[in-house]
């Protein structure tokens, strides 16, 4: 309130709220507490700063899960010479399991973590070699 409204109210009982009964209850401000902060007093929460939804919560499915790579990616990465292998460390570029969908022409040492049976197969065949560390 402005200076010359609180001035015009001195001495009034109700200071312009109706009677006496008026503004007694948290209905007169919209609730208690943080009542209606996704509602009627959605500008207050926005202000204050506050974010209503999900959050805060992961799944252990998506925490848990390694950097994959399948052996067509691998074929891809891998740059062909004479005959020879190519040495790779997956663990340095981040990956952490070799997976054997897909089809390797090349050979290549592979340095890596985890690899399944059947990647391990395909690239024996391809000529390649596979150091587990």
């Amino acid at each position: 309130m402005s200076k010359e409204k609180v001035k015009k109210y001195r001495g009034s009982r109700t200071c312009g709220g109706g009677t006496h009964k008026n503004r007694r209850g948290a209905g007169s401000r919209g609730g208690r507490g943080m009542a209606g902060a996704r509602k009627h007093h959605i500008m207050r929460s926005t202000k204050l700063g506050l974010v209503y939804g999900k959050h805060g919560f992961t799944s252990k499915r998506t925490t848990d899960r390694k950097t994959v790579i399948n052996l067509w990616e691998l074929d891809a990465m891998v740059k062909p010479v004479e005959g020879e292998a190519k040495p790779l460390n997956l663990y340095d570029l981040g990956i952490e399991k070799v997976l054997g969908k897909g089809r390797i022409t090349k050979p290549v040492i592979i340095h890596t973590r985890d690899i399944s049976r059947i990647a391990r197969d395909k690239i024996e065949q391809a000529g390649g070699t596979i150091t587990v560390a």
